[in-house]
């Protein structure tokens, strides 16, 4: 019997024996200290055996099975030690899989090439992609690099005028370079589980339904800003509606200028009382050429402009009625004062705030703080900063603030940052007002939840995504920040750990419904739960959604295989999984096929023989079957589908004029 290692059972090593134990296997642990309590309650029952000791010493591993260990998870939080463990293991057992905890990459590359078998992660990177992605709203759920290939998973909630709108059918959107994972209808409340497979391909899109879907980001910038068919005939565009647009957007710019800060509301009305100004200074330079016809437009300028700038008793300073100008004129001159002293006064406060806002500005090399539409990250440990650089390499404005007063400025020089000894003024000099998203990702709990709880406060149209360390806290706050997206970075690296056990590599992982989805690589071998099945069978009876496939190490990968292709040895496959997934493949735990297709007429010989090689292509039937089948028409295929091959089976024989129909039970889908 196999046994699976947990080496440091820390808050990663519990959870890590968490995710083993959902896949049914042996678990042996080695804690060289035992706890006051556990992190995870009654953890003693999820393992088969616990041992006290020092993890990298021959004479601890030598009281284990070692010869039956099939994998070793060694995730201590000193890394020296997971280093001498890891060789150790090897020394005893030349065939357990290593899966340690490190941050060396050089190390880690040297020691794969001489250990063998042999994969490290550094569980604070791990889910730093997550956590970015979170930031930049609901459009985008990940974003992978796939052996050069980038990876979109985006979610869309389908606007009135989106030209998916215009497809008869679902399955439409699915092409070479797209393929859905997910749609809801407007009110439908989301699984409280991932299932890839949940949509019905001849549902009708409507607007506000929300779909998930998979691309290359090629295709996402090919299609971007084409989310609109503005074409009068099939939208039905008219005056009436770009009317009702402009007042909304107006209302809303009114609605938001309220909710800003006084900072912000003063730079706007400085704005507004310049292009206020500069207008009267036009309109009083015409009046007063026009009143006096033998002066120049230069002295009527210079009369308005000490006008503007509070001269008003320079020019009329005596106490005897006025008669060379009329008094509608001489109230336009009061007008221009007053309105100049308004603007001389909202200038003197950008000025002030200005002043007392540069002592935070630290160097002169320092980006500015950004105004808006920016990501502000708290805390710049070392997540923190893996979060800055994918957001950077996303091209997106990032703000930094950190607490720790001793950390080098020369470590954040590319970034703008504030060093913040108090939370409330450090969040007011952030424009938080204005920010898109607020990342909180500091080591301490207490410290999250009170700057989760403040921005909300400040700033709640603002993504909210909260780092957590603790399953009763976790939930806790998701119930207190409904809207916030929180993620808890070890209990997504343990995910990945534990899959990497199982021999697979791990090439990435996203957060989706409180769900860790990883990218997973897996390269076909003899007697693989994958070896001889169909892509549709691996995508629909393990639950996955298979990405890129490669015949050869020396072929070039394809995004999106056709699902009619067979799986041989030495083939590579990359799927979507979830950790239920991975365990349904690591046991070969297949769902049944339990729909057929009755296969009514066909209009030609030709088509017969069209319909004889789409069922043994797509049915993954013999070509036998296939043709007995088509040569005694109405009859049924006595080769049982999967319901997503059934209807694409059903919609090819369709393309053919042959005409069929998809059952379960004798519940016939026509």
């Amino acid at each position: 019997m196999d046994y699976f290692l947990v080496c440091g059972l820390g808050y990663l090593g519990q959870h890590c024996v968490v995710a083993l134990k959902n896949f049914g296997v042996k678990i042996i642990a080695i804690e060289k200290q035992l706890p006051p309590q556990w992190e995870i309650k009654n953890l003693d029952n999820y393992l088969d055996q616990l041992i006290i000791g020092d993890c990298s010493k021959s004479s601890i591993l030598l009281q284990l099975p070692i010869n039956h260990i099939r994998a070793a998870l060694i995730v201590t939080t000193i890394e020296k030690i997971n280093i001498e463990t890891a060789i150790t293991i090897r020394a005893l057992n030349p065939q357990t899989r290593l899966v340690v905890r490190s941050v060396r990459d050089n190390l880690n590359s040297l020691l794969s090439n001489e250990l063998g078998n042999f994969v490290a992660y550094e569980p604070k990177h791990l889910p730093a992609n997550a956590y970015a992605l979170s930031a930049l709203g609901k459009e985008t759920i990940s974003l992978l690099n796939l052996g050069g290939l980038r990876i979109r998973i985006n979610r869309l909630q389908v606007p009135d005028y989106h030209h998916w709108l215009s497809y008869n059918f679902l399955d439409e959107i699915n092409n070479r370079h797209r393929r859905i994972l997910s749609h809801n209808h407007q009110g439908d409340l989301p699984p409280r589980s991932i299932d890839f497979h949940c949509w019905h391909p001849e549902a009708k899109i409507q607007a506000q339904d929300t779909i998930i879907y998979v691309e290359t980001e090629e295709n996402y910038f090919l299609n971007k800003g084409y989310n609109f068919n503005l074409n009068r005939k099939n939208n039905n565009l008219n005056f009436s509606h770009f009317r009702s647009l402009i007042q909304t957007k107006i209302s809303s710019w009114i609605k938001n200028f309220w909710s800003l800060s006084l900072k912000q509301q003063v730079a706007k009305v400085a704005i507004i009382y310049g292009l206020i100004v500069f207008l009267l200074l036009i309109i009083g330079t015409i009046l007063f050429s026009f009143f006096y016809p033998g002066t120049t437009l230069l002295s009527s300028f210079y009369v308005t402009a000490i006008l503007l700038l509070g001269g008003y008793s320079d020019l009329f300073d005596s106490f005897e009625p006025i008669s060379a100008l009329p008094e509608w004129l001489q109230l336009f001159s009061l007008a221009l004062t007053v309105t100049g002293t308004a603007f001389v006064g909202v200038l003197y406060a950008l000025l002030t705030q200005a002043l007392l806002s540069s002592k935070f500005q630290f160097y002169n090399k320092r980006p500015p703080i950004p105004k808006a539409d920016h990501v502000v990250i708290i805390g710049l440990g070392k997540l923190g900063q893996e979060i800055a650089n994918k957001l950077r390499e996303l091209k997106i404005n990032v703000l930094g603030i950190t607490f720790n007063t001793i950390a080098s400025q020369s470590d954040f020089l590319d970034i703008p940052l504030i060093y913040g000894h108090n939370l409330v003024d450090s969040l007011q000099l952030a424009n938080l007002e204005t920010a898109s998203s607020v990342i909180v990702v500091t080591d301490d709990d207490i410290v999250n939840i009170e700057t989760a709880l403040l921005t909300q406060k400040i700033n709640p149209r603002c993504q909210l995504v909260i780092r957590t360390n603790g399953d009763t806290l976790t939930k806790n706050l998701g119930g207190l920040l409904p809207a916030a997206i929180i993620i808890d970075p070890y209990v997504a690296a343990a995910e990945v750990f534990t899959g990497a056990a199982f021999g697979e590599n791990i090439l990435g992982l996203s957060c989706w419904q409180e769900q860790t989805v990883l990218a997973t690589q897996y390269y076909i071998e003899e007697q693989d739960t994958l070896q001889g099945l169909l892509i549709a069978e691996v995508a629909y009876g393990y639950g996955v959604v298979p990405i890129i496939y490669q015949e050869k190490s020396e072929d070039e990968p394809i995004f999106l295989p056709s699902e009619d292709r067979r799986l041989i040895p030495g083939n590579l496959l990359i799927v979507l999984a979830t950790i239920a997934g991975l365990k349904a493949i690591e046991a070969g735990d297949l769902k049944p096929k339990q729909w057929k297709l009755k296969i009514i007429k066909a209009s030609s010989k030709m088509s017969i023989f069209d319909g004889i090689t789409a069922i043994a292509r797509i049915a993954g039937c013999p070509l036998k079957t296939a043709t007995e089948t088509m040569n005694n028409l109405p009859a049924i295929l006595p080769f049982k589908m999967y319901y997503y091959q059934a209807m694409k089976l059903k919609k090819m024989l369709q393309q053919n004029q042959i005409e069929s129909v998809v059952e379960q039970n004798s519940s016939p889908i026509s």
